[in-house]
C-alpha cells in the first residue's frame, strides 16, 4: 500500500507541474478555487486607490482596514476586486524627478489584504516614482501577501503577463496596460509598464489573442488619459470600442480623478473611467473628484449578466458609501453622463444598475 501511495503521489505531481509549465508557457498565472462549480462571479472594479502621503500617516494611526469605511463588507462579499494601485509600497529614497511621488509604507499592503483585493493594476504613471527600486519592492510586497498584479514588471514579459482567476467554474483574465509615461515602457532588458499609445489597438489585439481562448470572461484594466475630464474624446471612444471587438468583455478605465460615463456595447462593458476611490486628494468643488462607485459586475461562462453601481464618497482618507443628496447627485450625474452613450441607468428598491437591453 505504501508503495502505491508513492507511485500516485508521483504521478500527480507530474500532473501538477505540466499543467504548471503550460500555463507558464502562455504567460499567464493561475488561481483556482472552486473550479468543481459552475456558477456566477461578481468582479468589484474600483478606480484609483492612492495609499500614500496623508492616507499613509492616517492608516498609522487608525489600522489597515479604515481607509475603506462602511464599504468593507460589500468589498468582502465579491469573488474578485480589481483596483489600480496609485502608490508604490517601498521605502525606497530615490523619488524620479516629477510634480506627485507617491509611496506607502510596504506593511499597508495589509489595508488591500482587508479588503480582499485579488488583483491591482500597476501600469500607472506612479509605479515608477522612486526608481526601480520602489517598483521592485512594490511587487515583491504584493507577491509576499498573495495578491496578483499585472502591468508592470522587471522586463516586457513580466509587464505584459496576465493573470488568470478561476472561481466557480468560470476562468477570468485580466491585462493591464497604461498610456501614461510613454519613457516608462519595459523593454527586453527594462523595467517599466506595459504602455500602449492610444490607437495603437495592434499591440493589445497580440496580447488579447493569447489569452482569450483560455478564459470565459476578459478584462482589460487601463490607466489613460488626461486628468478631470469628464467625458472620454472621440479617439478614446473609438479605441475602447475596438479593444471589445478584440475580444475583451470588460473595459475598465481608471486615470482622470473623475468617473465618466457607461457604455455597453455589444452586449460588453465599457467603464470609461471609474474615478478615484481611495486618496487625499483636493475636491474640486464643481468636477468633485470625492464621488465615484464601486463597479459590481456579474459574470458568467457566457460573459457580462449584470453590472451593480454603489455610490461612494470619500472624506477624511477613507471611502464610505454615498447617502442622501451626495447619493441622488452621483446616480443623477452618472445617468446624464451614460446617457449620452445610450446606456440607461435605473435605480430600484435592490440597487443601482445598468441596462443592458
Amino acid at each position: 500500500m505504501y508503495f502505491m501511495r508513492r507511485i500516485f503521489g508521483t504521478v500527480l505531481l507530474g500532473v501538477i507541474l505540466g499543467a504548471a509549465a503550460v500555463l507558464a508557457a502562455a504567460g499567464a498565472t493561475e488561481v483556482r478555487e472552486k473550479a468543481d462549480d459552475e456558477g456566477r462571479v461578481v468582479i468589484g472594479l474600483m478606480g484609483d486607490v492612492m495609499l500614500g502621503r496623508l492616507v499613509d500617516r492616517e492608516v498609522g494611526k487608525k489600522g489597515y482596514g479604515y481607509v475603506w469605511g462602511d464599504m468593507l463588507g460589500r468589498l468582502r462579499e465579491t469573488d474578485i476586486n480589481i483596483i489600480n494601485l496609485e502608490t508604490t509600497l517601498t521605502r525606497s529614497t530615490k523619488k524620479v524627478p516629477k510634480v506627485f511621488n507617491f509611496r506607502a509604507q510596504p506593511d499597508r499592503v495589509q489595508c488591500l489584504v482587508e479588503a480582499r483585493v485579488d488583483v491591482c493594476n500597476l501600469a500607472n504613471n506612479h509605479i515608477l516614482d522612486f526608481s526601480k527600486e520602489g517598483l521592485v519592492e512594490t511587487i515583491a510586497t504584493l507577491d509576499g501577501a498573495g495578491i496578483r498584479h499585472v502591468g508592470a514588471g522587471k522586463n516586457e514579459r513580466e509587464a505584459s503577463e496576465a493573470v488568470v482567476i478561476e472561481k466557480e467554474g468560470v476562468r477570468v483574465g485580466v491585462i493591464g496596460f497604461t498610456d501614461n509615461e510613454a519613457g516608462w515602457e519595459a523593454k527586453e532588458e527594462k523595467c517599466g509598464t506595459n504602455y500602449v499609445k492610444v490607437g495603437d489597438i495592434e499591440k493589445v489585439k497580440k496580447q488579447v489573442e493569447k489569452l482569450r481562448g483560455k478564459v470565459d470572461v476578459l478584462v482589460l484594466t487601463i490607466h489613460w488619459g488626461p486628468n478631470m475630464r469628464q467625458r472620454p474624446s472621440r479617439q478614446f471612444r473609438d479605441f475602447a470600442r475596438k479593444v471589445i471587438d478584440a475580444g475583451v468583455d470588460i473595459f475598465h478605465g481608471h486615470s482622470a480623478h473623475i468617473f465618466q460615463g457607461i457604455e455597453v456595447y455589444k452586449g460588453n462593458l465599457i467603464l470609461y473611467d471609474t474615478g478615484d476611490f481611495v486618496d487625499d486628494y483636493a475636491v474640486d468643488r464643481s468636477l468633485r473628484n470625492d464621488e465615484s462607485f464601486l463597479y459590481l459586475v456579474e459574470v458568467d461562462k457566457g460573459g457580462v449578466r449584470k453590472a451593480e453601481l454603489v455610490p461612494v464618497l470619500i472624506s477624511e482618507m477613507q471611502v464610505n458609501k454615498a447617502k442622501g443628496r451626495d447619493y441622488k447627485g452621483i446616480i443623477g450625474k452618472m445617468r446624464r453622463l451614460s446617457r449620452e452613450f445610450g446606456t440607461r441607468i435605473k435605480e430600484t428598491d435592490a440597487g443601482v444598475f445598468v441596462t443592458f437591453n
